[in-house]
């Protein structure tokens, strides 16, 4: 081979480059979603923090001028005030009463494989950025009260009228709290289909979520009655689509055209409940997985039964866990804000439903969405039937044995969702 033949023409060399330049920037692309997708903590925190700090003062008014009783802590130098990331002072809150509880061309053949990636690339990257830009619309899709038959549409209208306004209310009052700081797929990872009712359900575990699947299950076709389908099958028979298994289109669109259903429930009673259901119980995963790091960082001396194998965690450990900048392992779906997990101040939610009066507000639902009259929400436990709910007289056994530091700082961790979904502050 003679070395004239080695030596490659400038279109080539230009060609050349500017496919290895492509093709570096579509990896890098796919990387970049790759590590937001399964670090969405690390990539969010220093953008959670920055929106954190410009709204929490704001908030923080709030709460005061809503609150004439509060008054500073008389202990600020207690030593599990730095559990809490936060420069703002902490406020104490003594109301009693509880309520009932959002690239260049490389060819002219269109059909080349590459002008094919460019393209599809190039069109994910404008309607993401037409996603994230979007000026979510003030207006709730209204209700269809057509198929309300009888007089009971008014207290549901004017109940859900109070609920959707005062959150709007929130977001609008409170921008800082709407700026976009997940992945999309991220932030509607939470949410499930029902394409036939048309129907967008964010899931709040311990708010009745595992009837509420149950309940789409069988809306779907997929069983005749809420009460025969095992726990098993709820959790792990993955029968059910959620939205972010859509392309970015149908995300959008069904957004903008489903009615969207979120059920919350009172902050404390949420966490307790979560807690008995995963650390007083045999568990598999959650003694193993969390027990065990929270033993070993949260209790002193501990005995190697204990360490090996996360039983027995008792809710101290747990809350100091829960409140440390730097857990020993990370969150869980369980005890996740709300704010976070449904992020009700970018997806504006149709219907908001409370555990506090769970099979009603769920039984209105149905009849909104036009279920089969014979399908009602089904009121038995899903686990530990035997063991009392958790309603306030638990939760108050159980924060009992916490110091009154201890208990603010759970307000403060949850505190979006007690001003978001109307929740009267604790007794703390």
């Amino acid at each position: 081979m003679q070395p004239s033949e080695l030596v490659m023409n400038p279109k080539q060399v230009f060609l050349s480059v500017l496919l290895f330049g492509v093709a570096g920037l579509l990896l890098f692309m796919y990387l970049q979603v790759c590590i937001e997708e399964q670090h969405p903590g690390k990539v969010e925190k220093r953008r959670e923090q920055r929106a954190t700090s410009v709204t929490r003062e704001k908030i923080q008014e709030h709460i005061t001028n809503q609150n004439p009783k509060s008054h500073m802590l008389k202990d600020p130098k207690d030593k599990l005030a730095n559990l809490l990331n936060s420069k703002s002072p902490t406020r104490v809150f003594t109301e009693t009463n509880h309520s009932q509880g959002e690239a260049p061309a490389l060819s002219r053949n269109p059909g080349s494989p590459t002008i094919q990636l460019i393209e599809k690339q190039q069109g994910t990257k404008i309607l993401f950025r037409k996603f994230s830009e979007t000026n979510w619309s003030v207006d709730i899709q209204p209700l269809n009260k057509s198929l309300v038959t009888d007089s009971k549409w008014k207290r549901i209208d004017a109940t859900q009228e109070k609920r959707r306004s005062f959150l709007q209310e929130f977001c609008k009052k409170y921008g800082g709290v709407s700026r976009p700081q997940s992945h999309v797929f991220h932030m509607v990872s939470r949410i499930y289909v029902e394409d036939k009712h048309k129907i967008l359900y964010c899931e709040v575990p311990k708010a009745g979520c595992s009837n509420w699947k149950r309940i789409l299950m069988v809306l779907n076709g997929l069983a005749p009655s809420a009460y025969n389908i095992s726990h098993d099958a709820v959790h792990y028979g993955k029968h059910l689509k959620k939205l972010d298994s859509f392309d970015l289109k149908g995300i959008y669109s069904r957004l903008n055209t489903y009615t969207k259903a979120v059920f919350v429930r009172d902050p404390m009673e949420r966490l307790v409940s979560a807690f008995r259901d995963k650390f007083e119980h045999p568990n598999s995963y959650y003694h193993p997985v969390f027990g065990k790091a929270i033993i070993k960082k949260y209790r002193p001396n501990a005995c190697e039964e204990a360490l090996n194998n996360g039983s027995g965690v008792k809710f101290r450990e747990f809350i100091h866990y829960l409140l440390d900048s730097h857990r020993p392992v990370g969150m869980d779906i369980h005890w996740e804000k709300v704010s976070k997990l449904c992020y009700p101040c970018l997806i504006h939610y149709d219907f908001v439903g409370k555990f506090e009066t769970l099979e009603e507000d769920a039984n209105d639902f149905l009849q909104l969405i036009g279920a089969p009259k014979e399908l009602k929400f089904p009121n038995f436990k899903d686990r530990h039937s035997s063991d009392k709910r958790t309603n306030a007289q638990v939760v108050g056994q159980y924060l009992k044995d916490l110091t009154r530091t201890e208990r603010q700082l759970i307000y403060d961790f949850y505190y979006l969702d007690y001003l978001m979904f109307n929740y009267t502050t604790p007794f703390l």
